[in-house]
């Protein structure tokens, strides 16, 4: 369910820069950096390029990309 919320035009502006780069939408970028505030929060001993990592390999399970791990 979609909520609307009020946020500052400069945030919208910064969303709008970004989302170019990463192929987003505006609300997309959004909440991708809400995704990864949340993480951060919850985690605050990893790095950035880490928790980007572990939601990508999330992603990846969703979407039924798995492979085995090879000891050694």
């Amino acid at each position: 369910m979609a909520t609307a919320v009020r946020i500052s035009e400069k945030l919208v502006s910064e969303a709008k820069k970004f989302s170019r780069v990463d192929h987003r939408s505006i609300t997309g970028q959004i909440e991708h950096w809400a995704k990864i505030g949340k993480c951060s929060e919850e985690n605050p001993d990893l790095t950035y390029s880490l928790i980007r990592e572990i939601l990508t390999g999330l992603e990846e399970l969703e979407q039924g990309e798995r492979s085995n791990y090879k000891f050694g």
